[in-house]
C-alpha cells in the first residue's frame, strides 16, 4: 500500500488520496478555513462525496445545496460541481474510475 503526501489542491484546500485501485479511489479534501474553494470544474469520472467534517455549499449541475456533517451525495460524470466551505472541515470523495491526474 503506498501513502500519498498530502498536495495543495485549491487555495486553502489539500488533497490526499487514501487508497487507490484502475476501478475506484478514495481522496480526502481538507478545507482549512470559510472561504476556501473547490472551483466550478467537470469530469468524466463518477464521484461520492461524504461529508466528515464542516459545512459546504455545492453547486452540482447548476443547483445550489448546502450539506454537513454525515451528508453525502453522488455526481455523474460530466456534470459540472463545485462547492464554497462555509465551516472549515473535510470531504471523503471517491471516484470511478481512478482519477490518474491525482497520482
Amino acid at each position: 500500500m503506498t501513502a500519498y503526501p498530502e498536495v495543495p489542491a485549491d487555495p486553502g484546500v489539500k488533497r490526499q488520496v487514501l487508497a487507490d485501485h484502475p476501478d475506484l479511489m478514495v481522496v480526502a479534501f481538507r478545507f482549512a478555513h470559510a472561504g476556501a474553494e473547490g472551483k466550478l470544474h467537470r469530469h468524466r469520472h463518477v464521484q461520492s462525496t461524504y461529508v466528515a467534517s464542516g459545512r459546504f455549499r455545492f453547486t452540482v449541475g447548476g443547483a445550489p445545496r448546502e450539506v454537513g456533517p454525515g451528508d453525502s451525495f453522488v455526481i455523474d460524470g460530466d456534470v459540472e460541481h463545485g462547492c464554497v466551505c462555509l465551516e472549515p472541515g473535510e470531504l471523503i470523495d471517491s471516484f470511478a474510475p481512478r482519477r490518474d491526474d491525482f497520482l
